[in-house]
């Protein structure tokens, strides 16, 4: 590939996004959001309930399951003040976002802390009804952030007690609170393994008999999870990409999944959604890695940000072959999940490896998504972009959908 994907200019991927263009609010109905559909260069309108009309079988979509958690907690300190913690990743021995939302009684995580000055000392408390109490003390800063050890006296786990007590992580830009509502429309209906302090936005506009009408018309469907965490809505601040870090996000995938991969690589998958789409070429990297020597580590495999930019490989592998490496290693180890950690970032002149269909949400200028979009669908993400704010589709996390038709090498 070719080396200048570090000088790209973060301003040659921006847009003027108008306020009154962003989705505050999700639609009555999920499956009633706008649906731009981009194929051979061509863009119509149409509506996402619709989408099964627009799709051929035999294909397959491949969902990320990941759950939100409610990762917002407000503490109210004794002169009023109110503290707001927002919980990012767990911190200590267990790196598993899974297992450490399955704690009991104590856990340490790494936090945003909102109104940090007014919180010098002492153990925040609260209350979370029925007798129950949640206590938070902080710990150590590290960059933007800090420590918070957070105990309770109940077998309950973690994830139940965020439940309980937390607020829906929604996106900084939809500027207002959560209300109970978004702690279902924020979610997507196939939602299973907690970790995500962002939704994977795509998938909201699903809905059950949708799902149906897709599995009549013979487009088949599997998961990967990929937990999406708050650097996903990290604005590139550099004027080029090289200076941007991307953030690691946990992906755990099993066997079955990698069979349907397999079964369907050399037809149609269509990735919903970027954490899907990023989860897809992460594996592919993998199996790449695999063939060459690559030992994954007792606590799972790293997929580093440039990982298909600085490596010369002598061959790359079809997808097929990928993935067929990472099933070998699979059964080699008796193992019927893989998982790992990615950073992995998708620029414009990437060759994307295993999906060539993209269902996505618009997303916020000079973003690393947008520049995914780019990727997939080239010089073209302009055209698009500019067809949605000319004929009012709603933008962002609770906004309408594109589906794009790309090339898979």
């Amino acid at each position: 590939m070719n080396r200048s994907y570090r000088e790209i200019s973060t301003e040659q991927y921006t847009y003027h996004l108008p306020q009154e263009k962003i989705a505050f609010k999700p639609l009555e109905e999920r499956d009633a959001s706008k649906l731009l559909v981009y194929r051979n260069g061509n863009i119509e309108a149409h509506t996402f309930r619709n989408i099964a009309d627009l799709l051929e079988a035999p294909s397959l979509m491949v969902f990320n399951n990941t759950r939100v958690v409610q990762a917002r907690l407000v503490f109210q300190k004794e002169s009023g003040a109110l503290i707001e913690i927002f919980c990012l990743e767990p911190s200590g021995s267990i790196r598993d976002i899974q297992l450490a939302l399955q704690q009991q009684r104590s856990a340490t995580w790494f936090c945003l802390v909102g109104n940090a000055k007014k919180w010098k000392q002492g153990t925040l408390s609260l209350d979370m009804g029925n007798g129950l109490t949640l206590k938070a003390t902080k710990g150590e800063k590290h960059q933007d952030g800090f420590l918070i050890q957070f105990n309770w006296d109940t077998d309950h786990g973690f994830a139940e007690i965020l439940d309980r007590a937390g607020k829906t992580p929604l996106p900084p830009y939809i500027g207002r609170k959560a209300e109970d509502d978004d702690k279902i429309r924020y979610q997507t209906i196939y939602a299973r393994n907690d970790g995500s302090v962002a939704a994977p936005t795509a998938g909201l506009h699903f809905t059950p008999g949708l799902m149906s009408q897709l599995n009549q018309k013979g487009v088949a469907h599997t998961y990967v999870t990929l937990h999406v965490g708050a650097g996903t809505f990290k604005p590139v601040s550099s004027a080029t990409i090289g200076g941007h870090q991307m953030h690691r996000e946990q992906i755990i995938v099993d066997k079955d999944t990698l069979g349907a991969l397999l079964k369907h690589c050399s037809g149609t998958i269509i990735s919903i959604g970027t954490t899907s789409l990023r989860t897809l070429e992460s594996l592919y990297w993998l199996g790449v890695k695999l063939m060459h020597g690559y030992d994954i580590p007792p606590d799972g495999f790293r997929i580093s940000q440039w990982e298909p930019y600085e490596n010369d490989y002598q061959h790359l592998p079809r997808a097929g072959e990928a993935l067929e490496k990472i099933v070998t290693f699979m059964e080699e180890n008796r193992q019927h999940t893989i998982a790992g950690e990615t950073s992995l970032i998708i620029v414009p002149g990437y060759r994307i490896r295993i999906a060539n269909v993209l269902v996505t949400n618009f997303h916020q200028p000079g973003s690393t998504l947008l520049l995914l979009v780019a990727a997939f669908c080239g010089d073209d993400w302009e055209r698009i972009y500019q067809y949605a704010l000319g004929n009012e589709f709603r933008f962002l996390s609770y906004g309408d959908s594109c589906l794009l038709f790309g090339k898979r090498d």
